[in-house]
Order: C-alpha cells, then sequence, then structure tokens
C-alpha cells in the first residue's frame, strides 16, 4: 500500500495540476464557441459560403474550420479524461510504465497519459 502512495502525486500537486487544466479547458471553451460561431456564419450565409472568399478557397476554409472544431472538442476530451484522472488520483501515472510522469511534462502537455519513456519505447 505504501508503495502505491508513493507512487501518485500529492493532493496539493494535483490541485495545482487542476488549476492548469482548467485554465486550459476556459480557453479551449472559448476556442470552441469562437470556431461554432464561424460555421453558424458559414451555416447562415445564402450560399454556404465565406464571403469575399471565391469557390475553391471557401470550400476549403470551411473544411479547415471543421477540422480545427474537431481538433478542439477532442483536446476538451483529453483534459476532462485528465480531470476525471485527479479526481480518481490516478493522474500522472504513466498507463504504460506505472511511473510517474514527470511534472514538467505535466505542466507542458496536462493531458499526457504517458511518460517519454513510454513514448520513446513505441517508436
Amino acid at each position: 500500500m505504501e508503495d502505491l502512495i508513493k507512487n501518485r502525486y500529492s493532493d496539493k500537486e494535483l490541485e495545482e495540476f487542476r488549476l492548469i487544466i482548467e485554465k486550459k479547458l476556459n480557453k479551449i471553451a472559448e476556442q470552441i464557441k469562437f470556431l461554432r460561431g464561424q460555421i453558424e456564419d458559414i451555416s447562415n450565409s445564402a450560399d454556404g459560403r465565406i464571403k469575399g472568399l471565391d469557390d475553391g478557397v471557401g470550400t476549403a476554409e470551411s473544411e479547415r474550420v471543421m477540422q480545427m472544431l474537431a481538433r478542439a472538442n477532442k483536446h476538451k476530451k483529453h483534459l476532462e479524461n485528465a480531470m476525471l484522472r485527479i479526481d480518481n488520483k490516478a493522474y500522472g501515472i504513466c498507463r504504460v510504465t506505472g511511473k510517474l510522469i514527470s511534472k514538467e511534462r505535466l505542466k507542458a502537455v496536462p493531458h499526457a497519459t504517458l511518460s517519454i519513456e513510454a513514448k520513446q519505447m513505441k517508436k
């Protein structure tokens, strides 16, 4: 049991990560709202295109906005899953090695589930 406790971040550290993730969730929510607005503007235009762009460019731009929205939604889901791992006190534990993921990595990529060691093993 003692090994299990050592192999996780403290409640204080988890709270620090929670704050980082909450900031990122707020930022991604703003991005999603903006992108949805862009899509709505495209949908509400008479011809379904962005004003001032010719057919090819307009279609490519609307596809690009849709892809950006899909990526933003995926990123949001990863962050939400990280919050669940914090709630379950399983945050920061590599799903391959079972070791703690470095704080530096989690600060840079707070939804990470693999340590650098595990990522390198996958290559």
